[in-house]
């Protein structure tokens, strides 16, 4: 483990969650801006930052792509409701097998900033609207989410992506006064 990149996965993890702080804070998710990730700062978390750091992307793909899995991913979805990963679970008919449960409009919210977010901090001078897009895009098709939940994220981030941000937070705003989706 490189010890400098102690400094580099607390300024990365930090960067990421003051940006989606912010973010949240500019709809009125005060809660979820404030409380955002922070199990990222678990040594369970953390350490695996540390040891599998690169900068440019999440280390937790990096102790995936080494183990098959990654340890603080799991331990990382099953505390942040903001992951459609938290929400699976086995349907009440057993038969359809593990099933997307329908996310609170909140959760989804703090997603989509979780996502520009990322995207800010990884991309870094070569951000665009677009990109939080095109990285779900990359994997939309596997992924395992509750299709009203699906609809109200694909809709958010193709609105960033066509109108920007401005736009897109302030049809969000108008989302959250309604409450639900």
């Amino acid at each position: 483990m490189e010890f400098r990149n102690i400094g580099r996965h607390f300024c990365t993890i930090t960067e990421h969650k003051l940006l989606v702080m912010k973010h949240c804070f500019m709809v009125g998710l005060y809660r979820q801006g404030l409380l955002h990730d922070l199990s990222k700062y678990s040594l369970e978390e953390f350490w695996t930052g540390v040891r599998y750091y690169q900068g440019n992307r999440s280390p937790n793909a990096a102790e995936r792509e080494l183990l098959g899995f990654s340890k603080a991913w799991l331990h990382h979805k099953g505390r942040n409701k903001h992951h459609f990963e938290y929400w699976i679970d086995v349907s009440k008919n057993k038969e359809e097998g593990l099933i997307g449960n329908k996310m609170p409009l909140k959760y989804v919210i703090e997603m989509v900033m979780d996502r520009i977010a990322a995207c800010k901090v990884y991309k870094g001078r070569d951000y665009y609207d677009g990109a939080a897009w095109e990285y779900y895009e990359r994997t939309r098709q596997y992924i395992t989410i509750h299709p009203e939940t699906r609809a109200l994220l694909e809709k958010l981030l193709w609105m960033l992506k066509q109108k920007g941000e401005k736009k897109t937070f302030s049809y969000i705003r108008k989302l959250l006064k309604k409450g639900d989706y």
